[in-house]
């Protein structure tokens, strides 16, 4: 599963922790305003905004998992399995397969209503990349500096949900997560009050306890009501390196260790572990992408802007895994 943020201080971040039982050669890759991008069932984009992200490239394409473009408009798609649901190319609609939408988007909107506009009649196909890649069941979390929507096709059609909390995990659909939230508006990062028996001397034991019954498991659910309760409570000074690691803080507010999602076995007997495979931060300002792996909680980070944005090649970046420990003597 996954979990997605945004976050504002001087600047504006966006990133998300990607869960999975196993990781595919994900890399960090710009890809330049003039790197055509063919679609299956549309024109291609043959000259686009330039974007960053973590993505599979595969057969020279970009398969993102989320991205920034240059305008600072960002998405992610995050797993929606047995929700998602994608359709045949129908006539009269922007048919588009769901590997399609992240650098559709991208590669020609500045802003979330930009966005809003073109996925009304939006239609994503049962297209899959190809054989051994059939589409994966998505929605998206699409943000830019003032505001976060979250796109969603089921069988039910397509819906468009304004997001006022700027997060997003998986199942169930969004509405749902809005709806579960109200179980918890007396959450509180404060100290609590004694509103149970008044006149007795309940005083708190402990600190932290305005924000008792938040959830702590890793159940979708569970991690929207914790991130959520984290990001809006969170505090950091303005700079690049404090905003920066707060937006990791409120990640690693929901971050999943191996061992603790257990899905089975493989063929081999090995046991399946879901785990945070990798967490980024994109400054939506500046185009610069920061991430975290599972093995290497150092953050490591790519430019959009060193490189050549005009040229029509991507720049790849492998991800930096080797565990890094500053000894200190």
């Amino acid at each position: 599963m996954c979990t997605a943020a945004t976050y504002t201080t001087k600047n504006h971040y966006f990133g998300r922790n990607l869960d999975l039982e196993f990781s595919y050669h994900e890399t960090v890759t710009v890809t330049p305003r003039r790197k055509v991008l063919p679609m299956r069932h549309t024109d291609a984009l043959e000259e686009h905004y330039a974007m960053i992200g973590m993505a599979f490239v595969v057969e020279d394409y970009p398969l993102y998992y989320d991205a920034t473009n240059e305008k600072g408009l960002s998405m992610a798609g995050l797993n929606f399995p047995g929700n998602a649901h994608y359709n045949a190319p129908a006539d009269g609609r922007r048919n588009l397969a769901s590997f399609e939408l992240i650098p559709w988007i991208l590669g020609q909107c500045d802003t979330v209503e930009q966005a809003r506009n073109l996925l009304t009649d939006v239609n994503l196909t049962d297209t899959a990349f190809s054989p051994q890649l059939p589409p994966s069941p998505l929605h998206w979390l699409i943000a830019d500096q003032k505001e976060s929507i979250v796109f969603e096709q089921t069988e039910n059609g397509s819906r468009i949900f304004d997001n006022p909390v700027g997060v997003m995990t998986n199942n169930p659909t969004f509405d749902y997560h809005m709806l579960h939230l109200q179980d918890y508006m007396n959450a509180s990062a404060q100290l609590p009050e004694n509103r149970l028996v008044p006149g007795v001397g309940l005083e708190p034991y402990s600190r932290g306890m305005g924000g008792f019954g938040i959830p702590g498991d890793l159940s979708s659910a569970s991690r929207f009501v914790k991130v959520a309760f984290t990001k809006m409570n969170s505090l950091s000074g303005d700079s690049e390196e404090e905003s920066v690691s707060q937006f990791f803080k409120i990640l690693g507010s929901v971050e999943q260790q191996k061992g603790c999602c257990r899905l089975g076995t493989d063929e081999d007997g090995n046991l399946l572990c879901e785990y945070t495979i990798y967490s980024s931060c994109c400054n939506m300002d500046r185009g610069i992408y920061y991430y975290t792996t599972y093995e290497n909680s150092g953050i490591s980070c790519v430019d959009m802007h060193r490189e050549d944005l005009d040229g029509d090649r991507m720049a790849v970046y492998e991800l930096q895994k080797e565990p890094r420990i500053c000894r200190q003597n």
